[in-house]
Formats: structure tokens, C-alpha cells, sequence
């Protein structure tokens, strides 16, 4: 269990800073006009996947959790506010006791999603609830996107083991990020420390083409290597002559090496000459690891290949193509009044250009077909009908401002292998495709 499974701080005094100048403007206004303390619900979703994507996967709950446990005006946060005149001094005031005291709902880390999905919803005052926007859709959007590629990536790799190394591709913090979403995603290890420290996500590494380069030959860079770390260590053996490289290695190591490493090349190629080259000289148990730009498409192309694992670095840390799920949060319903039993009244946005949103607070369930297939996502506002009640999908995350659904990071990773293999199995092709269900809407009264 790492330290985020234990609720511990993030590495930051606080995150009410992890917002838009817009949201203090706003509730600055809304406490002036005294409209600051009803009831409103807000609601996660997107309006469409990533072109060509089938699914998403809900990632970065965990995250957003401690995150809003830390979301905290402190004495320097609120003195940069006053510095700056971002808002008055009541508004400061108010700041200074914030407190998230609302409920959150949302779908459980690890499962699928598709357009309109009330991936979340949070309930509380207006004041209160419009704070958390920006650091709720920077932790879903960019945590969803990566365990989307990794999700495809895992499908690919047909049950392969995938490494996540992508910490050098991307921002410090969001290398870690991303890390947590890949092992989500279906991948089994990271090379980032940061990551196996705070994820509890197993690390794996040996040597780079520097230590090669180091030494005065290439042999003396692999007995050195597996003089420290054994014969069962990976060598990487693309720094030269890949052919001569086997060789010497196994001269080195003997049948007992663990593994090799392949970076550059046509992949493809040099695995199958490697394979029949390790099994003729008795390495017949030796793996053989591939890296070098992958993605999901590179992947499967090498399905055939007589690989044992994958390394992915910047096609995964960057979301393959898709770096954002596109994710917004909206107001759907607000209370009639600030009466503390005022009943709720469905809100929508209705601009032109795609933007349009529907309102009401949302339920959602997953129908299966007769086989037990899913076949579709229906979203509703109201009475839940019976026959969905046993599929509904939103669980409940933090109830009267207290965490209620803190879970091990495992538990989100076997969820999401269990709710992909719940889907048709068009949901792992990587030709484009629409989604792999369709979302339908019931509205069965105004969802108060």
C-alpha cells in the first residue's frame, strides 16, 4: 500500500491553488448576491471520446480524492489572494474556513465510460462545490487519458507483460500520474521510482546504452552488469552489433540470462533473428524485451513476434495520440431558493457548436443482453427503473465532506480488466470505430 492509499498529503501545503482566477470571481459574486450557499449539483462527463476510441476508463479517483481532502486556504494561500486582489476580504474570510462538506458520486475507478456518462457528480453548496472544477477535470482528464492508452496498449499486448517508462517524456509530477493510470490501465510495472514509492506499483530497470558506452568494450559493460545484478538481468544489446552482442552475452551469462533488451531497428525483424539466435546457442529460457516509440498499433503489429514483454514511454505518457479526455464539469441543477429544503431545478447550458449539455441529476446503469454482454449505457434523471437497479454505476465517494471509498490501486486495476471484459468484443479493435455502446437518456421526472 502506497502513501496515497493511506490518505497521506500531497507533496504541496495545499491545493485550493490548483483552480481558475474565475472560480473565486465567482463565488466573490455569488456571496454578494447571496446565491453562494444553494444547493447544486455538478456533473463530470464528456461529450465524445477521443476520434476513433471505442471506450473510456475512469481514472484519477483516488487522486481527486486526496485532493480535495487538501483543498485547503491556508494562511500563505490566502495572503497571495489579499497580495494579488483576486477577491475582497468577506470572500477571504470565507476562504479561510473553506471546508468541502458536500457528497460525491462517481463511477468507480477503473470503469468504462462512454459519451454523457455522469463519470462524477458534486453536490453541495454552489460556493463550495464551484472551487473544486478545475483541479476535479486536470486530475480525470489527464489520468483518464493515459489509462485509455494503456487499456488499448494492454489489449494489444495480448496478456505480454507492458512496462510504463515514460517519466522523461513528460512533466515530473505527471510522469508519476501517469504511471498510477497506466498500472490501471493493464500495465504490470514502471521504471519511475517516484511512482513505486508512492503507488506501491512494482519498478523494474538495468542499464542504459551509457553503460555500454562506458566501458571499454561491450563485453566488459555486460560482465559488470551481471557480476552486480546476476544472470538473470536484462542486457541491452542494440548499442553495436545486435548479432555479436547475443552472443557475447550468452557467452557471459549463459542459458541462465534473463533476459535482452531490443531499442532500435526494425523490431519485428531482429526479435525473430534474436529468438532463433538465443534457442541455437541454449538460451532457450532468455526473453526478449522490445522498446523504441511504441504504441498501441506497433504493439499488435508485433503480436506474431516471439516477444516476451513491451517498454512504452512517450506514445503512452502523452495518451497516444489524445493526451486529454475532454472532460467538463457542469451545473445540472441548482434549488429553487436557499431554503434548505427548496427542491432541486434541472439547469442546462443550451449555446450552439456542440456545447450543449442536458440537465438534471443523472443516474447511471449499464444494460446487458441475454449473453451478458453489455450493450448499452442509459443515463437517466428520476426513478431508476427496476430492471437496471442491480447495474447502477455510480458508487458513493465522499459523504458529508469525509472519504467513503478509499480503495487499494489494485482494486481499481482488476475493476477495469473485469469491466472491459464485460464489453462486445469490438471494444478492443483499433481500426476507428464509434463508441462500443450507444448512450441512451430516460428521463423519468426532474431528478431531485
Amino acid at each position: 500500500m502506497g502513501v496515497a492509499d493511506l490518505g497521506l498529503p500531497v507533496d504541496v501545503p495545499s491545493t485550493a491553488l490548483f483552480t481558475d482566477h474565475y472560480e473565486l470571481t465567482m463565488l466573490q459574486a455569488a456571496l454578494r448576491a447571496g446565491t453562494a450557499g444553494r444547493r447544486s449539483v455538478f456533473e463530470v462527463f464528456t461529450r465524445r471520446l477521443p476520434d476513433g476510441r471505442r471506450y473510456g476508463v475512469v481514472a484519477g479517483t483516488g487522486r481527486v480524492l486526496d485532493a480535495v481532502e487538501n483543498f485547503r486556504f491556508d494562511a500563505g494561500v490566502l495572503e497571495f489572494l489579499r497580495e494579488r486582489r483576486v477577491v475582497d476580504e468577506p470572500t477571504l474570510e470565507w476562504l479561510a474556513g473553506y471546508r468541502f462538506g458536500g457528497d460525491i458520486w462517481g463511477y468507480p475507478e477503473g470503469e468504462v465510460y462512454f459519451p454523457g456518462s455522469p463519470i462524477m457528480r458534486v453536490e453541495g453548496s454552489f460556493g463550495e462545490c464551484v472551487l473544486l472544477e478545475t483541479v476535479i477535470l486536470s486530475i480525470l482528464n489527464h489520468d483518464s487519458a493515459i489509462a485509455a492508452a494503456a487499456s488499448r496498449m494492454s489489449s494489444a499486448a495480448q496478456g505480454r507483460p507492458l512496462i510504463e517508462m515514460g517519466a522523461r517524456r513528460t512533466h515530473e509530477l505527471a510522469a508519476v500520474a501517469a504511471s498510477r493510470a497506466a498500472y490501471l490501465g493493464g500495465f504490470t510495472s514502471t521504471s519511475d521510482l517516484a511512482a513505486g514509492f508512492r503507488y506501491n506499483i512494482p519498478t523494474v530497470g538495468t542499464s542504459a546504452h551509457a553503460f555500454t558506452l562506458l566501458h571499454d568494450s561491450e563485453r566488459d559493460a555486460f560482465q559488470a552488469q551481471v557480476d552486480s545484478l546476476g544472470r538473470d538481468t536484462t542486457l541491452l544489446v542494440d548499442t553495436y552489433d545486435v548479432a555479436e552482442a547475443v552472443r557475447t552475452a550468452v557467452e557471459i551469462a549463459g542459458p541462465e540470462l534473463g533476459s535482452v533488451r531490443i531499442d532500435s531497428g526494425d523490431l519485428l525483424l531482429v526479435a525473430h533473428r534474436v529468438r532463433h539466435q538465443l534457442d541455437e546457442l541454449g538460451a532457450r529460457d532468455t526473453g526478449i524485451i522490445v522498446t523504441s516509440d511504441l504504441d498501441e498499433y506497433a504493439i499488435a503489429s508485433l503480436a506474431a513476434a516471439p516477444v516476451d514483454a513491451y517498454g512504452v514511454g512517450t506514445q503512452l505518457v502523452t495518451g497516444s495520440g489524445h493526451p486529454t479526455a475532454s472532460m467538463v464539469y457542469k451545473l445540472v441543477a441548482r434549488a429553487e431558493s436557499g431554503d434548505a429544503g427548496a427542491p432541486l431545478v434541472p439547469v442546462a447550458k443550451r449555446s450552439t457548436g456542440g456545447k450543449t449539455s442536458i440537465g438534471g441529476r443523472k443516474w447511471a446503469a449499464r444494460r446487458l443482453d441475454a449473453d451478458g454482454v453489455a450493450e448499452a449505457e442509459v443515463v437517466g434523471t428520476g426513478p431508476v427503473p427496476d430492471a437496471l437497479a442491480g447495474r447502477q454505476l455510480l458508487v458513493e465517494l465522499v459523504k458529508g465532506g469525509e472519504v467513503v471509498a478509499r480503495e487499494p490501486l489494485d482494486a481499481a486495476r482488476e475493476r477495469h480488466a473485469a469491466a472491459r471484459a464485460d464489453l462486445p468484443l469490438s471494444a478492443t479493435q483499433l481500426s476507428r470505430g464509434e463508441p462500443v455502446l450507444p448512450t441512451e437518456y430516460v428521463h423519468r421526472g426532474s431528478g431531485s
